[in-house]
């Protein structure tokens, strides 16, 4: 049996413990720890948020673009190396691989839905290389953009009726490493 009662910055437990059949009363003190954060660092947590929100949404505006860190820095507001430790903590994920994954995304709606020529799709995602296009592509989906546009083209069912954010997120890659570290993990699960 436990009882705590709190005094102040103290905290006191209290607790019996039967050994032998005897009650004991063990009381023990201890700095009592708060878990609410101040209201100051709440509000610069809001701004900072706010501002790598705009970094993001210009990234999500305009996904063909190039966007360095240094650029994605100064739409924020903040230095390079606190942008991509920040994007990071907020949101799960490093500023280049949210990138990467928008482009991917946009890239497979426009093979599942047009028929512009694989080149013609990768100038207009931001890739420079229809070969590190496809390379990177094939190491994120799984397969090649022509497989994936054959796949989805023979797929019974009519999409024009699901509204296109559902759509988008269905099939919205799922990059939780970086591409170098999965090609070598499958390097490393290939027999010799």
């Amino acid at each position: 049996m436990t009882a705590i009662a709190h005094s102040r910055n103290v905290e006191f437990s209290a607790s019996c413990m039967t050994g032998s059949g005897d009650a004991q009363t063990v009381i023990t003190e201890r700095p009592k720890t708060t878990t609410r954060a101040t209201k100051p660092a709440i509000a610069k947590d809001l701004k900072l948020l706010r501002r790598l929100l705009r970094a993001k949404d210009r990234m999500d505006a305009a996904p063909h673009e190039q966007w360095p860190i240094a650029r994605l820095a100064w739409v924020s507001g903040a230095s390079e190396a606190y942008f991509a430790r920040s994007f990071r903590n907020a949101f799960g994920t490093p500023p280049h691989r949210y990138l990467m994954t928008r482009r991917v995304e946009r890239a497979a709606a426009l093979l599942r839905d047009t028929g512009l020529p694989i080149i013609e799709i990768a100038l207009q995602t931001g890739w420079n290389s229809v070969g590190t296009f496809g390379r990177t592509f094939r190491d994120v989906t799984g397969e090649s953009p022509s497989d994936l546009r054959a796949r989805t083209q023979s797929m019974p069912g009519d999409l024009g009726r699901v509204p296109n954010c559902f759509v988008s997120a269905a099939q919205r890659p799922h990059l939780k490493m970086a591409v170098s570290e999965k090609r070598r993990q499958v390097k490393a699960d290939k027999p010799c």
